[in-house]
């Protein structure tokens, strides 16, 4: 049995769960567009664990969103999991953003699924996994043209899934594209990754570990 605490803050919400293996026991998060992290963070934090009747000395591991996205709030999550894992000297566990994002889709209805979190302008980030949620494509930013992502659409139903969806709704118009801009980074999707990643003891050295923040183009984005 392994428990974990997993913190995602990587956009603008702020989402805190606490699984055991891969079940969730409790989930609070607060998705508002201002960025309130670093007030939140660490009482969504103790809320969970208490709802869960758990203390920090209950906890296997912790894991953390590891980007891209915003570099503050990327900033604070990995903060708050580095300085836990010291604290309680247990493993630090990390999981991509866009991994995460991709296993909100209903796979039974695409072929490919590529989460895009919004940055500025045209821009985005994004990653293409395929039904089986493996990645078949590397994650990078990119401006969004009328030819982005069409060699997969041209193969099969393509989702786009964020908050970055909306925008490329706007260019892509090819019929097999399909749009959810409702879609967020959340905790929720973490519990199952984060147990896989504990299962095969795949953790980060936690003084050296540092976010993935794109940092040449995020200089451009949101934060």
């Amino acid at each position: 049995m392994a428990i974990i605490l997993n913190l995602e803050t990587a956009t603008t919400n702020c989402s805190v769960s606490v699984v055991e293996n891969d079940n969730i026991i409790v989930l609070k998060e607060d998705n508002t567009p201002n960025y309130s992290h670093s007030e939140q963070l660490h009482v969504f934090i103790k809320n969970v664990l208490d709802k869960a009747s758990l203390s920090f000395s209950d906890l296997d591991a912790i894991a953390v969103s590891k980007g891209p996205g915003s570099y503050t709030g990327l900033r604070i999550g990995v903060s708050a999991a580095k300085g836990l894992c010291f604290a309680l000297d247990i493993p630090l566990i990390s999981i991509a953003t866009l991994e995460s994002m991709a296993h909100q889709a209903r796979t039974e209805s695409c072929d490919f699924i590529i989460p895009v979190l919004d940055a500025r302008r045209m821009e985005v980030y994004s990653a293409v996994f395929n039904a089986n949620f493996n990645q078949i494509r590397e994650t990078k930013a990119e401006i969004i043209t009328e030819s982005s992502f069409s060699e997969y659409a041209k193969t099969g139903k393509t989702l786009l899934l964020g908050p970055g969806a909306k925008k490329c709704g706007e260019v892509l118009k090819h019929t097999h594209f399909d749009f959810m801009d409702d879609v967020i980074p959340s905790a929720k999707e973490m519990s199952k990754l984060s147990y896989l990643k504990y299962q095969k003891s795949v953790f980060e050295d936690v003084a050296y570990f540092e976010p993935y923040y794109l940092k040449d183009f995020i200089t451009q984005g949101k934060n």
